[in-house]
């Protein structure tokens, strides 16, 4: 397996599964009591949809930018591991698929660059 493989692995494993892992949390797990449920879906599902297209289609800029929007929900991982034991199991996960995407998404723009420098 070469480094691209490996790493499109991590970026679409990371990407679908933390999608998929908000989506339950939210929806299903630890629903929200004090804000509508449509609305924390909006806003912390809603910005993993604008890289989508380009993840799919292997876009070397898009894997950048989104290695940084990644890092909003490793922070968010991080602060209910640390500020809510009853959910940390779901931070946690949150924290690994995050880290994922992000080894992923550096080590596709590094490979991609390699192959196309040469």
């Amino acid at each position: 397996m070469s480094g691209l493989q490996v790493s499109r692995l991590l970026v679409l494993s990371g990407y679908f599964g933390l999608f998929i892992l908000l989506l339950l949390w939210i929806t299903l797990l630890a629903p929200p009591t004090r804000v509508p449920v449509s609305l924390v879906l909006l806003l912390f599902v809603g910005p993993l949809l604008f890289p989508l297209r380009g993840l799919l289609y292997r876009k070397r800029y898009t894997h950048a930018w989104t290695a940084f929007l990644v890092l909003i929900y490793f922070t968010h991982g991080v602060v209910e591991a640390w500020s809510n034991p009853a959910e940390r199991w779901l931070a946690v996960a949150e924290i690994t698929l995050s880290l994922m995407l992000l080894t992923g998404c550096v080590w596709f723009v590094r490979a991609d660059a390699r192959k196309n420098a040469s």
